[in-house]
């Protein structure tokens, strides 16, 4: 996500970050280099000129080149106007309080409209507890109900569908009577695309809101398409109101210019981002976080919400007694693991980590290393995880065998063990452990 841009804004402030001094010529040469890495990015030509020249006039404040660290603080106030491009603090859905909530999706075909749904559903029953139901009212793209029926069993949320014969404005009212008197929570409305923005596919749009008096009306856009997804939402936002935006493949060649740039250009802000093939990989867009990202700062707050997701207080508190009892096992570990692994890839959980970001390509990261380590525990008896002192030459061959690993690699975890359980046994007696003779082994 983001990652050329990224790599070409931090080097771009890595002068200015690192001077002790800075002077006006300085800001100006930082500012033409921020300046190409946008336009790179794909993003819109207005929104790159708004966006430096106020970092430049803030930049070229008195206060900032006088002051004991004028670097940071240029830095802060990218970080400051980055956050105010993408839209400040972000925004969450309106929620009804009485009936089902109501969000109409709206897009063109190949956006990834009918997925960002299914997404969508799962999102509000995981994070806020609804009862979801889909609406499936794009007709005309071939299989786009049997899809979304598809894409609903997977998120947990019942699907009203007629088939593909009849009007989709009827089968909108149809869908929101039958949530109704089903008691749903929520309603998402599925409507039909179009490969390109016509009048038939706005008096539709418009036809479906007037029947069922969405909540919030999102916009589907593909985040690839970079500036032309901009284009789109400027088109609709002329002849059609929508109150937030849906960024899908944000994992992909995504440059960053949809992201950077539909705010600004609409006004309209950006809710959701889908960040990956699964259905679990859609988060809420927070603006100061996501500059926070793209500067290297990290994002702690995203992180900690995802093992919070992960790990409930009654699970923390076990462990923590497990760890003080010194009855942490091979079980213990491998229950961390997964639920590690349940957050995300490994990599894009570290770019959340402030300073690790900048890092990643010095780290050789091999996911498949973690499919290893769960396989060789796996492959012991209930026995030998509890007491791993137990797994002598024999025992070791077979655990590799049944793993597909080696015996070395079965001693290196088992040993790689032992010195974790001395760690944390030293660390809950509040001493502090002698990191460099636990990395020898000693």
């Amino acid at each position: 996500m983001f990652d050329t841009l990224s790599e070409r804004l931090q080097g771009a402030l890595d002068d200015v970050r690192s001077r002790g001094k800075l002077t006006e010529d300085d800001v100006k040469k930082a500012m033409r280099q921020v300046r190409l890495a946008l336009l790179e990015a794909d993003v819109n030509f207005r929104v790159v000129k708004e966006f430096t020249d106020a970092v430049r006039e803030r930049a070229l404040g008195e206060q900032v080149l006088v002051s004991l660290n004028p670097g940071q603080q240029v830095v802060a106030i990218v970080n400051d106007e980055l956050a105010k491009l993408m839209g400040g603090s972000g925004r969450e859905l309106v929620f009804a309080n009485q009936g089902p909530t109501v969000i109409l999706m709206a897009g063109l075909q190949g956006s990834g409209k009918t997925t960002a749904c299914g997404k969508l559903a799962r999102h509000l029953r995981e994070e806020h507890r609804l009862d979801v139901a889909l609406a499936a009212c794009d007709v005309y793209r071939p299989a786009a109900v049997e899809q979304l029926v598809k894409v609903g069993a997977q998120a947990g949320a019942t699907v009203y569908e007629q088939g593909s014969a009849r009007d989709p404005v009827d089968i909108a009212e149809w869908a929101l009577d039958q949530a109704k008197r089903d008691g749903r929570d929520a309603l998402i409305v599925d409507t039909s695309g179009r490969l390109h923005i016509d009048e038939e596919l706005m008096a539709e749009l418009a036809s479906v809101k007037k029947r069922v008096k969405p909540h919030d009306v999102l916009l589907v856009i593909d985040s690839m398409t970079g500036q032309d997804a901009v284009n789109v939402a400027e088109r609709f936002a002329e002849v059609a109101q929508f109150d937030g935006v849906v960024l899908t493949k944000l994992d992909g060649d995504a440059r960053g210019g949809a992201a950077l740039s539909v705010r600004a250009v609409t006004g309209k802000p950006v809710i959701y981002a889908s960040t990956g093939e699964k259905l679990g990989d859609f988060e809420r867009f927070h603006p100061d976080r996501m500059a926070q990202r793209i500067l290297g700062m990290g994002d702690v707050m995203t992180l900690v919400e995802k093992a919070e997701r992960q790990m409930d207080e009654r699970q923390a508190q076990e462990l923590e007694r497990k760890i003080r009892k010194e009855q942490f096992t091979l079980d213990d570990f491998l229950d961390q693991l997964q639920q590690i692994r349940r957050m995300g890839p490994l990599t894009s959980l570290l770019k959340m980590m402030p300073g690790v970001g900048q890092q990643l390509g010095q780290i050789d990261l091999d996911e498949r290393e973690l499919d290893r380590l769960q396989a060789i525990i796996q492959s012991m008896t209930p026995a030998e995880r509890a007491n791993p002192q137990m797994i002598d030459g024999s025992r070791r061959r077979r655990i590799a065998h049944g793993s597909g690993t080696t015996v070395q690699a079965v001693g290196q975890l088992v040993k790689q063990f032992g010195q974790m359980k001395k760690l944390m046994r030293q660390l809950s007696r509040g001493k502090m452990p002698d990191l460099q003779q636990l990395a020898g082994g000693r």
